[in-house]
């Protein structure tokens, strides 16, 4: 989960690429790159939806992430293509697998969530990560970072 606000992978990698002419990120792990304002999107939609709704039925546990799939490498190369579209930093990516850069906490290979089933009860999808990511990345790199908050 990444956005304009507090730390995460997409602000790091403009971080570095800042500072650096490569950054090494694994390409052996996968996901669904989701932003935080498309989650507050779609909780915005699904609440309009239920407010009222005594009849609403659908409870349980609801996946959200963002459209699309891939690796960390490929996410960072997007972020940093993006970036240097935008006038932004820019560094080359270089592939490295897990095994390649040790953490204390693990990591699982494959982190990609369906979101069949929020879609299907609330007619909500998540924009493609690309479209999401790119907007992102062209705030933080024009220094949009202040929150705007609407009802």
């Amino acid at each position: 989960v990444y956005s304009p606000f507090g730390k995460n992978f997409v602000k790091t990698m403009l971080r570095l690429a800042a500072d650096r002419d490569e950054i090494s990120v694994v390409s052996d792990q996968w996901g669904n790159p989701t932003s935080a304002l498309d989650i507050a999107d779609a909780i915005l939609h699904a609440a309009a939806m239920l407010h009222g709704n005594k009849d609403f039925a659908a409870f349980g546990t609801y996946h959200l992430a963002g459209s699309g799939e891939t690796n960390w490498s490929g996410f960072a190369r997007h972020i940093l293509d993006t970036s240097l579209k935008s006038g932004g930093p820019w560094a080359r990516v270089r592939d490295i697998t897990t095994m390649d850069y040790p953490t204390k906490a693990r990591r699982p290979a494959n982190s990609r969530l369906s979101s069949a089933k929020f879609a299907d009860v609330f007619a909500w999808t998540a924009p493609d990560w690309r479209h999401s990511t790119g907007e992102v990345v062209r705030r933080l790199v024009a220094g949009e970072t202040r929150q705007v908050l609407s009802a």
